[in-house]
């Protein structure tokens, strides 16, 4: 071939090889992981000891975590990163759940354990589960604290972690104490004992980058002043509440089979509902505020409660949390539904805040819920928030991500067919380890090297001719 011609075929390769090579070669990026859910169990056996007739005793939850299913805990916020291109994944979850049982004649508990704050981390084909512990020794009634405890062992046979995508989903997990979870167990249970699966769903982010800007053109950022409002006025504000967390799992079982609905602004968090829009007054620790949204419960054998128009008042450390009750038994405006302590409203960088104060149900409250709870009732614990200047941030909702969809467009693992653990990483994604070239890049591609290859033929098929002819000299 002439080097004029091998010249010409060779740039027009090496604009082919070009345009396929860096989508073949991509690979993901190490991402954010951001929102999302994590359910476990625990071991439903040792929920059912706790509240059985042996340990009389009871969990509650803390931290925004709720209750889903007949015997799970939800936990919220995923944080943490995911790497596509190796399969590991790091993150950690928020809330908590805290077990008695045992009472003793001071009061105090045999049985004290809580765990809280789930993390993930999935390297190398192997899983482990670990949770901030607060335990209480059997024997010697000794209080342990630890963080991040290796509680359990995960399973992954059959699950492939690897590729791209908006969502990673594991469903299933077999578990497995460790020694080291034993421990913090208590010793209830030994290393190698069974716990409850673990199933989880969470947002993964792309990789941001950034756009760069000479020096002459980027502007500096304004900076933003802490401005007082006028007086004592709120800029905003939040109360954070759940009403009871059996009421909850009431309505929607098997007895109610009913919903909740929201409305006029509150928002779900999962286990707890979120009446934002603070207006008020807050001076040296009394607070006088209301707050948008309504939470409507309905259900079967007559259940329909409305509770709308939150207002809360604090004075003297001492907090009371009003509500609009619409029901077939009992309408009022400005109801007292529970009292809760407020000594801790403390101030900080322009915020006021009571986080998860233990409430309790009034007279008032009590025919406000048809009679179903006595007054003195233990009602969901009360949160609140409120901004007094522009510049404060309220606390964030509880995280649940992006519900998992039952068939997502895509899946990296040949385990997605398979009912027990499945790894998913979904939704579309440049990065991902199965590329496909654009069709119009494809096309054009095709295009050029089919010119390459009709110029090649033309040139040979002159060269043959021009062979097969005698020379006139």
């Amino acid at each position: 071939m002439p080097t004029r011609l091998r010249a010409l075929v060779a740039v027009l390769c090496a604009a082919l090889l070009g345009a396929l090579v860096p989508a073949a070669t991509a690979h993901p990026e190490s991402r954010t992981v951001q929102g999302g859910r994590l359910d476990w169990g625990i071991k439903t056996s040792f929920q059912r000891y706790i509240t059985g007739p042996v340990a009389h005793g009871s969990y509650a939850l803390t931290g925004g975590a709720a209750t889903v299913g007949g015997s799970g805990f939800r936990f919220h916020s995923a944080n943490g990163t995911y790497d596509g291109d190796t399969g590991s994944f790091h993150a950690t979850f928020s809330g908590g759940v805290h077990f008695v049982g045992h009472r003793q004649d001071d009061g105090s508990y045999q049985l004290d354990l809580t765990l809280g704050n789930p993390t993930v981390s999935i390297a190398g084909g192997a899983g482990t589960l670990s949770v901030d512990v607060m335990s209480r020794a059997k024997d010697t009634g000794a209080v342990t604290t630890s963080r991040q405890v290796p509680f359990a062992s995960l399973s992954l046979d059959g699950v492939d972690m690897r590729g791209g995508g908006t969502s990673v989903v594991l469903n299933n997990l077999p578990a497995t104490l460790t020694a080291q979870g034993a421990r913090s167990f208590a010793g209830y249970y030994t290393a190698g004992t069974a716990l409850d699966p673990v199933s989880l769903s969470a947002d993964v982010r792309q990789p941001q980058r950034k756009a760069t800007k000479s020096p002459a053109t980027e502007s500096p950022k304004p900076r933003k002043t802490e401005k007082a409002t006028k007086g004592t006025g709120l800029v905003d504000g939040a109360v954070d509440w759940g009403v009871r967390r059996t009421f909850r799992e009431y309505v929607t079982g098997d007895i109610a089979r009913g919903e909740w609905t929201l409305s006029s602004g509150a928002s779900d968090g999962g286990a707890l509902f979120r009446f934002p829009g603070g207006r008020g007054e807050f001076e040296d620790g009394d607070l006088t505020a209301t707050f948008r949204g309504a939470v409507r419960f309905t259900g079967d054998h007559g259940l329909d409660l409305r509770l709308s128009g939150v207002r809360v008042t604090v004075e003297d450390g001492e907090g009371t949390l009003h509500a609009d009750v619409t029901s077939p038994d009992h309408t009022g405006r400005k109801v007292p539904l529970v009292t809760f302590t407020a000594k801790n409203l403390t101030t900080r960088a322009g915020l006021a805040t009571v986080t998860e104060a233990t409430a309790k149900l009034t007279a008032q409250g009590a025919r406000a819920f048809g009679g179903m709870y006595p007054a003195g009732t233990a009602m969901d614990p009360v949160s609140l928030a409120v901004a007094l200047t522009d510049t404060a941030e309220l606390p964030a909702l509880p995280d649940l991500g992006s519900a998992p969809t039952s068939t997502p467009p895509a899946s990296p693992s040949p385990a997605a067919a398979s009912p027990l653990p499945v790894a998913r990483a979904t939704g579309t994604d440049d990065g991902g380890t199965s590329p496909v070239l654009p069709l119009s890049l494809a096309a054009g591609s095709l295009l050029v090297l089919a010119g390459a290859a009709a110029l090649l033929v033309r040139w040979r098929r002159a060269g043959k001719v021009a062979t097969d002819t005698p020379h006139n000299h």
